[in-house]
């Protein structure tokens, strides 16, 4: 089933211009998109969100389709006392000033499927990175279970907590049946949790399985570079 279809898309934002992408996202992918910096990368997936306008082509999602973002960094002002739990609770889709009883308990069990049930009181400012991005992804959960979007979340993590969080990315992705659209500069991690790897640089380079990635000459500078992607 497709969930999203991309075609022959052109977006430009600042000075990075993406043009000519095609691919789709189809339920149960976790799609890592990966290239150079300032290869458009951030760009094309808030185009897809549409957060950026497209200057031509088309983007395409299933009716009725709700989806999740965890951005690169959430914005929280120093002196806004936010919990961890008020944070999740932003993921609701709701006009009124209360949560239902539903919404509350869909809150709970996010939190409780992160692990994060015992921050539920304590500031989002006083929480370590890994334990931030685990919270801004049951924000995300919350919006959606089904297509969450992620740009570059292991950004400023230590490698013990971007590999937490790559593991449970993928469980959620194998186990919940979570389709994901990860942004990552972590080329190595990303052919291995990944189903399809989408490579950009302004085009797209490449969009397919890790394995038939890693063969390419662009993949095997990647792999042998390091991850600088």
């Amino acid at each position: 089933m497709i969930l999203l279809n991309c075609e022959n898309l052109c977006v430009a934002y600042d000075d990075v211009v993406v043009q000519d992408v095609s691919f789709s996202v189809e339920k149960g992918d976790f799609i890592c998109i990966v290239g150079e910096n300032g290869s458009g990368k951030t760009t094309l997936i808030k185009a897809l969100l549409g957060l950026l306008p497209v200057k031509s082509g088309k983007v395409t999602m299933q009716e009725g389709l709700e989806t999740g973002y965890v951005p690169q960094k959430l914005s929280v002002k120093r002196d806004f006392p936010a919990s961890s739990e008020e944070i999740v609770r932003m993921g609701v889709r709701s006009s009124r000033p209360f949560l239902s009883r539903a919404e509350k308990a869909r809150v709970r069990k996010n939190m409780e499927l992160l692990g994060i049930e015992n921050l539920r009181k304590k500031s989002f400012q006083s929480l370590s990175g890994g334990q931030q991005q685990r919270v801004l992804i049951a924000r995300a959960l919350t919006a959606s279970d089904t297509f969450l979007f992620l740009d570059e979340p292991g950004t400023g993590l230590d490698p013990v907590a971007l590999k937490d969080l790559h593991a449970l990315l993928r469980e959620l992705n194998r186990k919940q049946g979570l389709t994901v659209l990860m942004v990552s500069h972590d080329m190595a991690s990303s052919v291995k949790i990944a189903t399809k790897i989408l490579h950009i640089n302004k085009t797209l380079q490449f969009f397919g399985p890790p394995g038939d990635f890693i063969c390419t000459e662009c993949g095997k500078r990647f792999m042998g570079g390091g991850n600088n992607a």
